[in-house]
């Protein structure tokens, strides 16, 4: 979920609801407007000025709905060469608060774009929990426009809670660089340390400190695919971390922090205590992408953060398929 729920009074919120051809964001990306500021970028550009233009219009004649076809070519100045249509709503304060409350589940919304300016919200699985009762749609796709027989059109647009989970053990100059960098990624973090006057006072809304003397069991706790981090203060509890993720056989991704020497201690000591060999090549020590020698901390996390995001998207997956009736489904074209 995005920053567009954090909107404190009127603002409209413009998706992308159609792309045809090549444009700047994907179906489904997003933009808060209210009087003073947006939020997020549906691809910047003179589409999105348009769309602020159309948006502030919106929120001083009260209109509840807009949906409009934008074709990318000199009229915009833009060379996407490409069409995308753009569906915008006044937010509605009850859906954007409930959305707030369910950060950590799949949810989905309908948005009538005729008739009735209707809306609605359902859980991952299909049920119904606010707003109109709008006919079945599918959900084995992301954000797209779908028809009824009677000609009126949904946006059904997808608010999946963040696929990808990290552990991250350390709250140094590291470990604080590598939070900051992550606040507005699509993940949530869980950070532990032993010493709780390291965490600032204030963390970002994706991530959990837990202050704990045993943060092997935060290894254990960690669900399934997890990815994890490790980069405390000591050696000799860094070895003990990595035992405790050795041993498990659902781990998505590990990193260790530390030079190639630092690596072949651990390994050395891995085998030792007869860790297959196999599970010790999926460590990934030193971390960060090749190249970068920097060894700044925000160096660093802008280094981590990429190679995670690269691992994050290969191990995506699709929510689990909701296929209703092809009779009560007519996609628009």
């Amino acid at each position: 979920m995005g920053d567009w729920l954090s909107a404190t009074g009127p603002a409209v919120l413009v998706t992308v609801a159609i792309v045809e051809g090549s444009g700047p964001r994907e179906c489904g990306a997003k933009m808060l407007v209210d009087a003073t500021r947006v939020v997020d970028t549906i691809g910047g550009g003179h589409l999105e000025h348009r769309a602020i233009e159309t948006a502030r219009a919106m929120l001083l004649d009260a209109r509840p709905r807009h949906f409009e076809r934008y074709a990318l070519g000199p009229s915009l100045g833009q060379c996407c060469g490409g069409v995308v249509h753009l569906a915008f709503e006044l937010l509605d304060p009850a859906q954007a608060a409930l959305l707030g409350q369910r950060r950590q589940d799949d949810s989905w919304r309908m948005v009538a774009i005729d008739g009735a300016p209707d809306s609605a919200l359902f859980d991952g699985d299909g049920r119904w929990l606010l707003g109109a009762r709008p006919p079945v749609f599918a959900r084995d796709r992301g954000a797209y426009v779908m028809q009824e027989p009677d000609g009126r059109r949904w946006l059904v647009d997808p608010v999946f809670a963040p696929r990808a989970h990290l552990v991250l053990f350390g709250a140094g100059h590291v470990g604080t660089a590598i939070v900051r960098a992550l606040a507005h990624l699509p993940c949530h973090v869980t950070w532990v340390d032993e010493r709780d006057d390291m965490f600032p006072p204030q963390l970002p809304a994706n991530v959990t400190a837990e202050a704990t003397d045993v943060p092997e069991a935060l290894v254990a706790a960690a669900p399934p695919n997890a990815s994890f981090l490790v980069m405390t203060h000591s050696h000799a509890l860094d070895q003990r971390l990595t035992e405790a993720i050795m041993a498990r056989s659902d781990v998505g991704w590990f990193g260790l922090i530390g030079s190639k020497t630092k690596r072949r201690q651990f390994e050395h000591r891995l085998r030792a205590r007869g860790v297959d060999s196999a599970r010790i090549d999926t460590m990934v020590c030193p971390i960060g992408l090749a190249g970068i020698t920097n060894k700044a901390p925000a160096v660093i996390a802008a280094s981590v953060c990429a190679q995670l995001l690269t691992v994050w998207e290969a191990m995506q997956g699709t929510p689990p398929a909701f296929t209703l009736p092809p009779a009560k489904i007519t996609e628009r074209v």
